[in-house]
């Protein structure tokens, strides 16, 4: 059964990504595939359930590949898929906008 998408592109790109976890997992997954517990570390402040869920949508919307292997304790590793990696050039737009943003902000914070 086809994903029925909104007719809109920019919502289809914010139904994606819009959870901030999501973005957060897509920047520590363009450096390459990590675990579970790596994420969960660099990510911080997310719980292991809500970790879980969003990289089951992200799994779900064809995002990232997850590999499990055969082994005690399971080894899980999340990599992103091309594309996952086609959303890179939007996570450094955002860089960018952020980083100016900043700017500002600190600059009228001196007057």
């Amino acid at each position: 059964m086809k994903k029925e998408l909104p007719a809109c592109p920019v919502e289809t790109t914010l139904m994606l990504i819009s959870d901030r976890w999501k973005v957060l997992i897509i920047r520590d997954l363009l450096d390459g595939t990590k675990r579970f517990g790596e994420l969960k570390k660099s990510i911080g402040s997310i719980s292991q359930k809500v970790l879980t869920s969003n990289l089951r949508a992200m799994e779900e919307s064809g995002l990232l590949t997850r590999k499990v292997y055969p082994e005690v304790p399971p080894k899980v590793e999340y990599t992103l898929t091309e594309t996952g990696y086609s959303l890179e050039p939007i996570l450094d737009a955002m860089k960018e906008w952020g980083i100016h943003y900043k700017k500002i902000v600190d600059e009228q914070e001196i007057r």
